[in-house]
């Protein structure tokens, strides 16, 4: 299992959420690209980057704060918000991204992820936000009636290189991740899992480590580590330990 640094990016600045809502901002860094160096010198080997403004709009919001980041570091990026067709994919993959998250895209229009894989292999992630168990979309603003699990079971065998499920009512309230949801989820299909919301200490990735079997092979992390609840660093040497 990796551990996987944050950076939601809002109006250019570096901030973390509560249970998604825009309006329960707090502003951490103003500079992304030392932010993204800070993470990088901390041991981070994969950043998760997150267009916020995108990911409400629709469309591509925080491009020169995410270009600025992909020049700053030299590990593995990946982006989501505000991606909705082939264009924008490619077009941020030829930005330097590693990989490309499709969230809101994916629930409506799956055909998208099967198209996507296709022409970039092994580059596309599938974003699953859960509230009770049903997907939200749209920055998380629109509570679907399909269930994460169903939703994830469409993409078998398309090609997805990972799922990452944010069970939203934890998010950045630093009560823990939905362990019990999220070892459902890996057990339900045979993509690789990224679990994501809630993480708040090394004993809560210590849990996610004990679920790995199920398919849980990486925990992103946000809010914990910009207060210092985790140190990065420390976190990635607990997970280098298992494995």
């Amino acid at each position: 299992m990796i551990v996987i640094p944050a950076i939601d990016l809002k109006e250019g600045k570096c901030v973390r959420l509560e249970q998604g809502l825009m309006e329960k901002d707090t502003v951490f860094c103003d500079n992304p690209a030392e932010q993204a160096l800070e993470w990088e010198r901390q041991g981070g080997e994969l950043l998760h980057i997150v267009d916020l403004d995108g990911a409400f709009a629709g469309v591509p919001k925080n491009r020169a704060a995410i270009a600025s980041i992909i020049s700053a570091v030299s590990i593995p990026t990946q982006l989501g918000g505000g991606i909705r067709d082939i264009e924008t994919i490619g077009a941020y993959l030829d930005l330097g991204l590693s990989r490309v998250i499709l969230g809101t895209a994916a629930q409506r229009n799956p055909l998208l992820v099967e198209e996507a894989c296709r022409l970039f292999p092994g580059r596309i992630v599938v974003g699953i936000d859960a509230k009770n168990g049903m997907v939200a979309v749209q920055g998380w603003a629109e509570v679907t009636g399909v269930t994460a699990v169903d939703l994830a079971k469409r993409f078998e065998g398309y090609g997805v290189a990972a799922i990452i499920y944010t069970d939203i009512s934890r998010d950045g309230m630093m009560q823990g991740p939905n362990l019990e949801a999220t070892r459902a989820l890996a057990e339900a299909i045979t993509i690789p899992v990224i679990a994501s919301g809630g993480v708040s200490s090394l004993k809560d990735i210590e849990n996610l480590m004990a679920i790995e079997p199920s398919g849980v092979t990486g925990v992103i992390t946000g809010k914990a580590i910009y207060t210092g609840a985790i140190r990065l660093a420390e976190a990635v040497a607990l997970t280098k330990k298992g494995r």
